[in-house]
């Protein structure tokens, strides 16, 4: 039986499409289906939108930082509404630039949902699974389905918001509340707090950013308490209720006490992300789940031989250039011809925090735990040259783990100005197996806080 694709993917995020795309230059016939705007989460509800108002948010630091090096006050507020609409208006261009190059890699866009009937058969239905029902056929199929905030079961949780709405809202929330200690709670948090708004971070925790290395969460949580935002730990969220002076968020303490913050809106998105795999039509296939991700081997395939999957939706490491590298990979190896594998050592990544935090490798905590005593740690921790004339008490730290025996650099940390741009450099060196010697024999470019990296001693 002639079948209507090589390969059909279902979800036209950033590791769906560059999937679609490679797959087609190597001639395969392609077809993707999306039922909401192409890019997926990182395109239109989370990093592009997002970093562009990251960059919003930090003019106010930079007017007033101005004034030291000799520029007049500026008076300046910001417009919310301009902001999300310029903001909104980039990602429609962006979708709009992923239609274009699907479109000339000859890829057959379905709008719809993609529900398997059978391992190589896929019905594309609205999303009552109604009218405008087509079905099609391939000898692949690619699950790359992303993932969905988690909403908890809290009275009141009506009332809530998630990171996904943050960037519809009409009007700056006043007062804000954001539930969880997770990298997109504090982004947010940093986001929202330096545009104006009155930010509380209640974490379940003692301390943010869990799974990261302990010296860098304890740098940007000290922080973001200096930049004013009030974090709250070891508390749970009880209730929501709205009210006629807002909406009214009720926590609980470990000592059994409470305590109510009324505000304008809640995000709850840090409280984690599940993959989307419900409504799937997996039963009818032999493709496994575990804990809801799509279960898969190094090359990206499931318990169905036919049947893949990438991205979030395996639960792996949840970052874009993963699911897009998981995809090309898988394209390459299927319909290339060149058999490769994804590494997931030393990927790097970074939060878009104020203070900024990235990271590569492993924390002090891994290393210690795999090579014992074996490890050194080179830790840095200054006020960086641009802070001096405003007279700012904002420090950058920076630190190597390094296994003693070998000299080899296990993981590199930092938290500060433009962490992100600077770790990008180090995980290459971290990447390739670079010592401490190869670090120090590297000439720094002065004055920079980057150079800070190989002169640590």
């Amino acid at each position: 039986m002639k079948l209507d694709f090589d390969l059909f993917v279902i979800g036209a995020g950033s590791g769906g499409i560059a999937t679609a795309r490679r797959a087609a230059e190597y001639g395969a016939k392609v077809g993707i289906v999306e039922f909401d705007r192409l890019g997926g989460t990182c395109v239109n509800r989370g990093c592009v939108p997002k970093k562009l108002m990251l960059y919003a948010s930090q003019f106010p630091d930079l007017f007033e930082d101005a004034q030291a090096y000799g520029w007049s006050p500026v008076q300046s507020s910001l417009d919310w509404e301009k902001m999300i609409t310029a903001v909104n208006n980039e990602v429609n261009r962006l979708n709009g630039i992923y239609q274009k190059m699907l479109d000339n890699s000859k890829v057959e866009v379905l709008q719809g949902y993609g529900k398997f009937v059978d391992a190589h058969t896929i019905l594309i239905g609205d999303a009552s699974g109604g009218l405008r029902q087509r079905q099609v056929t391939a000898d692949k199929v690619l699950i790359a389905v992303g993932g969905h905030p988690v909403i908890p079961k809290i009275l009141g949780i009506e009332h809530a918001i998630t990171s996904d709405d943050i960037f519809h809202l009409k009007e700056q929330p006043q007062r804000m509340v954001i539930f969880g200690g997770g990298y997109i709670g504090v982004e947010f948090a940093s986001i929202l707090n330096g545009m104006g708004t009155e930010v509380t971070l209640v974490l379940r925790g003692d301390k943010i950013l869990r799974g990261f290395d302990e010296d860098l969460r304890t740098e940007v949580q000290q922080g973001m308490v200096n930049h004013g935002i009030r974090i709250l730990n070891n508390i749970q969220l009880i209730a929501i209720d709205k009210t006629a002076d807002g909406v009214k968020v009720i926590l609980g303490r470990d000592d059994q006490s409470e305590e109510t913050i009324v505000t304008d809106a809640v995000s709850l998105a840090a409280v984690g992300r599940k993959p989307n795999t419900k409504n799937l039509g997996l039963e009818n296939t032999k493709v496994k789940l575990r804990d809801g991700a799509v279960v898969v081997d190094k090359y990206s395939r499931t318990t169905e031989e036919n049947i893949y999957a990438v991205g979030d939706c395996t639960n792996k490491i949840n970052l874009t250039p993963v699911a897009i590298n998981e995809g090309r990979a898988f394209a390459d190896t299927v319909f290339g011809g060149k058999s490769r594998t994804m590494s997931y050592e030393n990927v790097p990544s970074a939060v878009f925090s104020t203070p900024e935090a990235a990271t590569v490798g492993l924390t002090e905590a891994e290393a210690r735990e795999k090579y014992g005593d074996a490890v050194k740690i080179y830790r840095s921790r200054f006020r960086p040259m641009y802070y001096t004339l405003p007279g700012k008490d904002e420090k950058t730290m920076m630190k190597l783990v390094v296994h003693e025996k070998t000299d080899k650099v296990l993981g590199a940390h930092m938290v500060g100005n433009h962490a992100a741009e600077i770790i990008q450099g180090v995980a290459i060196a971290v990447k390739m197996g670079a010592t401490k010697a190869n670090f120090d024999a590297t000439v720094g470019i002065h004055p920079t806080s980057a150079e800070e990296f190989v002169t640590m001693r």
